[in-house]
C-alpha cells in the first residue's frame, strides 16, 4: 500500500478509500491509483487483516435446515436466497452457507467456527442445536419462516391463512375426500403416514401452521380430519415425493383432492397421478403451495397458494443490514398470500 501511494503520489488512506470507499475519490483518481496497484501487483488490502481491524467478517452466516443438495432442488430457496443476497451486497456483505443436517439445522459446532456478523435461520426446526449456538456467540440473528427465537428479527408469510383458502377452494368445488402431503415433520419413523395429532405436532412452525389451516377448515366444512390419509415425505426430492403421493393416491377410498405443502409435492403427485392413469382434474385435483415459476408450466397448469417470496427474502435483506447497522428492525414482518387458480383443480368427480 505504501508503495502504491508513493508512486501515485498520494497518502496510504486514499489508496485504502480506493479499494474500500471509492465514493470518496474522483473516478479519475480512483482509476490512477487501481491502475498503478495492479502494476505493482498489489491486489487490495488483505480480507483477514481487515477483518481483525473491524471485528468484522463482512459475511452473514445463512442457515439452511436440509443438506445443500436438498436445499437447492427446493426452487422456493433459491428465490428467496437470491433476494437476499443481492440486498445484502449492496453494503458489500457475503452469504456464508452452512448446510442442514438430520435434526432440521446446522451442527452447533459449524456456527460456532463460521466467521460471520449475523445469522440468518432458514426455516430451521423448533430448538436445533444451531440456534443454541448463535446464542452463544451473542449474533444478531434474522428468521425466515421459523423458528421462534425471542429477540429475534422475523420475516414470514400468513401460512394458515394460505392453507385455509386452499382447502376451501377445494370444499367450493364439491370435494369431500381429502388427502394431505406434507413436507418432512421430523417425526419417528421419518416419512410415513402421519395421525392427526402427530401432523400437528411437526417441528417446523409453518408445516403445523398450514396443517391446521387445512385441517380446521376442512373441519368447519364437515370432514372429519381423522378421514384424510395424510402422509410425510421423507426428503424433498421429487422421486421421494412421488412414492409417497402414490401412497395417498393409494388410500381407501381414494381421495378426489390433494393438498400438497409446496408446488414441489404437488408436482410429483401429478406425476403420481399420471402413473396411476388418473385424469387431473377430472378425477383428482391438485393444490401446491409457493407459486414457484414451474407451477405455470406443469400440466395441467398448478393452482397454488403464491407467497411473495422474493420480497420474503429483500425483508430479510434489509433487516439484516439494519441489525449490522445498529437500527431497530421493527415488528416482525408477516407477508400476506392469495390463491392462484389454474387447471389442476377442478368439481369432484359424481
Amino acid at each position: 500500500m505504501d508503495s502504491v501511494a508513493e508512486a501515485v503520489g498520494v497518502s496510504r488512506a486514499t489508496v485504502s478509500n480506493a479499494f474500500n470507499r471509492p465514493d470518496q475519490l474522483s473516478a479519475g483518481l480512483r482509476e490512477d491509483v487501481l491502475r498503478v496497484a495492479a502494476e505493482l501487483g498489489y491486489p487490495g488490502p488483505n480480507p483477514v487483516a481487515r477483518s481483525l481491524a473491524t471485528s468484522r467478517s463482512g459475511a452473514i452466516a445463512f442457515m439452511l435446515d436440509t443438506p445443500l443438495r436438498a436445499a437447492f432442488s427446493d426452487p422456493a430457496l433459491s428465490i428467496t436466497l437470491d433476494a437476499l443476497a443481492t440486498e445484502v451486497d449492496r453494503e458489500g456483505y457475503a452469504l456464508l452457507l452452512i448446510p442442514g443436517g438430520h435434526d432440521g439445522g446446522p451442527r452447533a459446532e459449524q456456527v460456532l467456527a463460521a466467521q460471520a456478523d449475523l445469522a440468518v435461520a432458514y426455516s430451521l426446526a423448533d430448538g436445533a442445536p444451531a440456534l443454541d449456538a448463535v446464542r452463544q456467540r451473542g449474533l444478531p440473528l434474522v428468521v425466515i419462516d421459523q423458528p421462534m427465537v425471542a429477540g429475534a428479527s422475523v420475516v414470514g408469510i400468513d401460512d394458515r391463512g394460505g392453507a385455509a383458502a386452499a382447502a376451501a377452494h377445494l370444499l367450493g368445488l364439491g370435494h369431500r375426500r381429502f388427502g394431505i402431503l406434507s413436507a418432512q415433520c421430523l417425526s419417528t419413523p421419518r416419512g410415513g403416514p402421519l395421525s392427526v395429532e402427530a401432523a400437528r405436532l411437526s417441528r417446523f412452525r409453518d408445516n403445523r401452521e398450514r396443517m391446521c389451516g387445512y385441517l380446521d377448515t376442512l373441519a368447519a366444512a364437515g370432514v372429519d380430519p381423522h378421514s384424510v390419509p395424510i402422509w410425510e415425505t421423507s426428503g424433498l426430492s421429487r422421486s421421494e415425493a412421488q412414492l409417497s403421493a402414490l401412497e395417498v393416491l393409494g388410500a381407501d377410498p381414494r381421495p378426489t383432492a390433494v393438498l400438497c405443502m409446496s408446488d414441489e409435492l404437488a408436482i410429483a403427485t401429478l406425476s403420481a397421478a399420471r402413473q396411476l392413469g388418473l385424469a387431473v382434474p377430472g378425477e383428482l385435483s391438485v393444490i401446491g403451495f409457493d407459486d414457484t415459476a414451474e407451477a405455470n408450466w406443469t400440466e395441467p397448469a398448478l393452482s397454488t397458494v403464491r407467497q411473495d417470496l422474493t420480497g420474503k427474502g429483500r425483508a430479510a435483506g434489509r433487516m439484516s443490514l439494519d441489525l449490522l447497522a445498529g437500527r431497530p428492525t421493527g415488528t416482525p414482518v408477516v407477508l400476506g398470500t392469495e390463491l392462484v387458480v389454474r387447471r389442476s383443480t377442478g368439481p369432484a368427480p359424481g
